[in-house]
C-alpha cells in the first residue's frame, strides 16, 4: 500500500470543456471530506512551472458548477513535453506537498500525467473534451454541452436557410473526431454529414445530392462539415456554381466550447473528478477515469493511451440511410 495521499494538486489542461468546473468543484469537496489538502494550479502544466498555485477550500469551488469553462484557465505548455520540464514539474509537486494530482483534460493532458507518475508523482487522468476522442472512455466530460450548443445553432442557420431556398455548409469542431458531426448531423437531419474519418473527398456526390434533393422541391440543403476537413468557404463556392443553389458556410468555432454545461455534463463531471480522488485515496496512480457500458471505472494510462477508437460503423450507416430523403 503506498503512502497515504495527504495534499491533492487540480489541473485543468489542453482545450476546455463544458463540465471542467464541476470536476474542479468534485475534486476538491470529495478530498476535503477525506480529510486531504487541495491545492489548484493555474493554466495548467505551464501554470504547474510557473508555481501558479494556490491552496483551495469548500468556498473555493462555490457557485462554479453551472458556469462553462475552467477557473483553473488552461494552457499549452511545450516546456512540459521535454524530459527537463517534466522533472521540474515533479519537483515543484514535491515542492509544494502535492503527493496526488489530479490531471482533467485529453490524450495530450494525460501523457503529462503518465511522466509525472513515472517521476514518483501519484497522478489521475479524468478525460474532458468536447471531441468525444479518448479512446479508452464512451463519454468525455464537455461533449453533450457542445453538441447541443451546436445543433441549437444548426436549427437556427435551417430556418433562414430554408427562408431563402439555400444549401448551407455548417462546420463544427473536430479536427482528427467526427463525434460531434455525426450526432448533430443525424439529430438535425442534415442532407449530408463529412466525418474526417470516412470523407473521401468525393464533392461531386455533394453536388449531385444538392441537385437531387432540388429536383425533390426540398428548399434547403444542410451540410454539417467537421473542423478537420474544413475549407467550407471554399467548398460552399464550389458548389454554388456547380449547382446553381446559392450557398452560404457557417462556421460555428469555439462557440461550442463555452456556455453552461448541460445536466449530463454537469453529473458526469462529478462523478469522474470524485471518483478520481476515490483512486488517489486507495493508493493508486497511473489510472485514467472512463466510461464503460454506461458505469465508471478506470484504466492504467499506458493501457488507456494506447487504444484506439472510430466513429461507430452502425450509427455512420444510419446516417447515411436517414439522409437520403
Amino acid at each position: 500500500m503506498a503512502n497515504k495521499i495527504q495534499t491533492i494538486g487540480v489541473l485543468t489542461s489542453g482545450g476546455d470543456a463544458p463540465g471542467m468546473n464541476a470536476a474542479i468543484r468534485a475534486v476538491v469537496r470529495a478530498a476535503l471530506e477525506k480529510g486531504m489538502k487541495v491545492k489548484g494550479i493555474f493554466k495548467g502544466y505551464q501554470g504547474l512551472l510557473d508555481e501558479e498555485i494556490i491552496d483551495m477550500d469548500k468556498s473555493s469551488v462555490s457557485d462554479i458548477i453551472q458556469k462553462g469553462g475552467t477557473i483553473l484557465y488552461t494552457a499549452r505548455c511545450m516546456e512540459f513535453m521535454t524530459e527537463e520540464g517534466q522533472k521540474k514539474g515533479a519537483e515543484i509537486c514535491r515542492k509544494h506537498g502535492i503527493d496526488g494530482l489530479v490531471v482533467i483534460g485529453g490524450d495530450g493532458s494525460f501523457r503529462g500525467a503518465q511522466k509525472l507518475s513515472g517521476l514518483g508523482i501519484n497522478a489521475i487522468g479524468v478525460p474532458g473534451t468536447i471531441d468525444l476522442d479518448i479512446s479508452c472512455t464512451e463519454y468525455t466530460i464537455g461533449f453533450d454541452t457542445a453538441i447541443n450548443t451546436a445543433l441549437d445553432a444548426i436549427d437556427k442557420v435551417r430556418d433562414t436557410s430554408t427562408s431563402h431556398e439555400r444549401c448551407s455548409i455548417i462546420e463544427v469542431m473536430g479536427r482528427h473526431a467526427g463525434y460531434i458531426a455525426l450526432w448533430c448531423g443525424i439529430a438535425c437531419g442534415a442532407e449530408d454529414i463529412l466525418l474526417p474519418e470516412r470523407y473521401d473527398g468525393d464533392e461531386q456526390t455533394l453536388i449531385n445530392h444538392v441537385i437531387e434533393t432540388r429536383k425533390r422541391g426540398k428548399k434547403h440543403h444542410i451540410i454539417i462539415n467537421a473542423e478537420g476537413i474544413g475549407h467550407s468557404a471554399s467548398m460552399a463556392k464550389r458548389i454554388e456554381v456547380a449547382t446553381g443553389v446559392e450557398t452560404r458556410a457557417t462556421i460555428l468555432g469555439h462557440m461550442q466550447r463555452g456556455g453552461t454545461p448541460t445536466c449530463k455534463d454537469r453529473m458526469m463531471a462529478s462523478m469522474m473528478g470524485a471518483y478520481a480522488v476515490d483512486l488517489l485515496a486507495q493508493g493508486k496512480t497511473k489510472r485514467v477515469v472512463a466510461m464503460k457500458n454506461g458505469s465508471i471505472c478506470d484504466y492504467d494510462i499506458d493501457e488507456a493511451l494506447a487504444m484506439t477508437k472510430d466513429i461507430d460503423e452502425y450509427e455512420f450507416e444510419i446516417s447515411q440511410v436517414l439522409s437520403k430523403y
